[in-house]
């Protein structure tokens, strides 16, 4: 059969919505960022909402060119950010209703999932580790707007997820952003700032971290990297020592990690992970695995291969 499955997604930072097959294989992945005025850190909710009423029907045109002749089975969607108690952001409400609309008139079904079920299927699925969500492993959440040290199990729908750690602070993401706008670069700055660590120099200062097992605090980082803008105005140096002092931090909390799960095998998931260095340092352990840069981003690929392993349970009971 010619049939496909949607995911959509409406984060923050991202409008997204893709496809996959009934094999499992994703060939569409369209996102659409959302606007930041220069200077700016982030959006309000209204705004992010906003912003996606006016990105849904861009995205969704370019998924048509991609579906053309297919037949959707189901559709899913990302409705909160966990799946846990108490976690809502409006901006999700947004996909909500696109996933609905759309799945109305095809008499197809509507598979509500977390956002970070998204990320991190995502991730197993630019990894090749899709067998991975039948199975208990370790996964990093590192974003914008998480940081968080996850035991996953399988569970229908999306994944059985415990907290086993993360940041008592600022968000990895949080903190790369702050930092990149005090120098001056464009929301959000992770990719400007990778680039301008690759071309450092100068000594980079020692990377004193706050780890305690699998926590960690991170508004220090913003601290000592705006000491270290005012101290030498050199972009490269300021954003080498962020990623150094990211590093350590995600190596310090993967060993605590280990030492309260040991043998399971870890997932990296988020747009921070996206980070070539940090994937260089943490990828020296055995059984590491990271996605590629357009599935560690905030996108609704690991949405729709959700989507499709939930419906094929379902028909197969």
């Amino acid at each position: 059969m010619n049939a496909c499955f949607i995911g959509i997604d409406t984060s923050n930072y991202t409008t997204s919505c893709a496809a996959c097959d009934e094999e499992g294989n994703v060939f569409a992945n369209v996102r659409v960022p959302l606007p930041v005025a220069n200077g700016e850190r982030g959006l309000r909710q209204s705004d992010a909402v906003f912003a996606h009423v006016k990105n849904l029907p861009l995205a969704m045109d370019e998924l048509r060119e991609a579906i053309c002749g297919k037949r959707v089975l189901a559709v899913g969607v990302s409705e909160r950010p966990r799946r846990c108690e108490g976690s809502y952001m409006p901006c999700f409400l947004s996909g909500v209703a696109a996933a609905k609309s759309l799945a109305a008139p095809l008499d197809a079904p509507v598979y509500r999932f977390a956002h970070q079920e998204g990320h991190i299927m995502a991730a197993l699925y630019s990894a090749g580790k899709t067998d991975f969500a039948a199975r208990e492993f370790l996964a990093f959440h590192v974003s914008g707007g998480t940081t968080e040290v996850l035991r996953v199990q399988p569970a229908e729908p999306g994944f059985s997820v415990s907290l086993l750690g993360g940041s008592a602070d600022l968000h990895a993401g949080q903190a790369i952003d702050r930092i990149g706008v005090l120098m001056g670069l464009k929301f959000p700055c992770g990719r400007e700032m990778e680039q301008l660590a690759a071309t450092c120099s100068g000594k980079v200062p020692p990377a004193r971290v706050s780890v305690k097992g699998a926590e960690c605090h991170l508004s220090g980082l913003e601290n000592l990297a705006a000491g270290l803008w005012a101290k030498t105005g050199d972009r490269a140096l300021v954003s080498a020592f962020v990623f150094e002092f990211l590093a350590k931090t995600l190596e310090k909390m993967t060993a605590g990690a280990e030492a309260l799960c040991p043998g399971l095998p870890i997932v990296y998931a988020g747009g921070v992970m996206s980070n070539s260095f940090l994937q260089s340092r943490l990828g020296k352990r055995k059984e590491s695995y990271f996605a590629a840069p357009e599935f560690s981003a905030d996108n609704a690929a690991g949405i729709a291969l959700l989507c499709r392993k939930t419906y094929l349970k379902e028909q197969a009971n």
